[in-house]
């Protein structure tokens, strides 16, 4: 446990250097500036077209680790040459995604026009055979914002829970930290104990696994106005460790939006790997890795976030060597309220946060 919090007062300086940028970071666009981006969007179509060549739309690509640099204070950005991929409308393998974004730009716009929202759900079933299923209606969703320059929030597409964050004001909490919970289960369970007033007001939150862009717009909104440390409870697995890195320093695909979504300050609270042989974790209840596993803690350990740290290196290190992971719920084979009456304010009172 000491290992973790070697490195506080370096954190301490990254909730500093986040805080400066926070004025930095990408601020909603006006309804008319996004009319005026896809006007111009459809009107080089036209030119185009007027010239009988076929358009093209050059999407940036969004699943390329190339495209993205790894900054401190931020996370995840997006590079300023980016490479992108055209989009052909007279090519088969691209015809289809091109009239998909055509199809969605269209929507958007009578959508900001009307200054109405939808969300990507109602979008999808207005014409589901067209889009053909909600994953392929979400991809473009982004490959659309990420073409305008216009964070989603500002497109009028919405997700039904919390659609508008952006639009919160004067948050005000006594609360003394955020915590950050992998699934809705431990969430839960956290609630039932009664967690966020027996041991110190705190606000709680969970995305139910990886999480959507309002649930990492949500944390963003609560560090920019309460300034409190935010930590993160996840499983002792590759997955969990994900989950956490997109809340911290933002994802691959949507890190042209990283000044607005991500918090480089969030502490990982728990469960670490080297917790399971600390508290000694059942050996019944530990898991041993499978195949993806083995894939996604390879893929992490290349990456720049977690060779910066140290502690999180040698976390992730151990946990690679042991192969082995296990859940959040594990600690409840301890004791039924170990989590939230030893586990928690333990971790808590030695970083002196409580």
């Amino acid at each position: 446990m000491a290992d973790l919090f070697t490195e506080v007062d370096s954190l301490r300086e990254t909730l500093r250097e986040s805080l400066e940028m926070a004025d930095k970071r990408q601020e909603d666009i006006s309804r008319q500036d996004v009319l005026t981006r896809i006007e111009n969007v459809i009107q080089t179509i036209v030119i185009t077209v007027s010239k009988d060549e076929a358009p093209v739309l050059r999407v940036t690509k969004r699943s390329s680790w190339a495209n993205v640099r790894f900054q401190k204070s931020v996370g995840l950005v997006l590079k300023a040459d980016a490479s992108v991929t055209a989009l052909r409308c007279d090519c088969p393998s691209s015809a289809t995604k091109f009239a998909l974004i055509l199809k969605l730009l269209s929507v958007i716009y009578k959508l900001v026009q009307s200054d109405s929202y939808a969300t990507k759900r109602d979008i999808y079933y207005n014409d589901p055979q067209l889009f053909g299923t909600q994953r392929t209606l979400d991809s473009i969703v982004d490959d659309v914002s990420c073409l305008l320059k216009v964070p989603r929030r500002s497109l009028h597409v919405a997700v039904p829970v919390s659609s508008n964050v952006n639009g919160i004001r004067n948050i005000v909490s006594s609360a003394k930290f955020v915590l950050i919970v992998e699934k809705d289960a431990t969430f839960q369970r956290l609630l039932d104990d009664d967690f966020c007033t027996r041991l110190s007001p705190c606000i709680i939150i969970t995305g139910k696994g990886m999480p959507d862009v309002n649930s990492r717009l949500m944390v963003r909104k609560l560090w920019d106005a309460l300034h409190i440390p935010v930590f993160a409870l996840v499983d002792a697995d590759p997955h969990g460790i994900e989950i956490m890195c997109v809340y911290k320093y933002g994802s691959l695909s949507m890190a042209f939006e990283a000044h607005s979504l991500t918090v480089p300050s969030v502490l990982w609270l728990g469960l670490l790997p080297s917790d399971i042989q600390r508290y000694r974790v059942p050996k019944e209840t530990i898991i041993p890795f499978s195949q993806a596993d083995e894939k996604k803690i390879n893929s992490l350990r290349n990456r720049t976030y977690i060779t910066c740290q140290p502690a999180w290196e040698r976390e992730v290190e151990m946990m690679q060597r042991l192969k082995q992971k296990a859940e959040i719920q594990s600690l409840a084979s301890i004791a039924p309220h170990f989590l939230t009456r030893v586990y928690l304010p333990n971790k808590l009172r030695y970083g002196g946060w409580i």
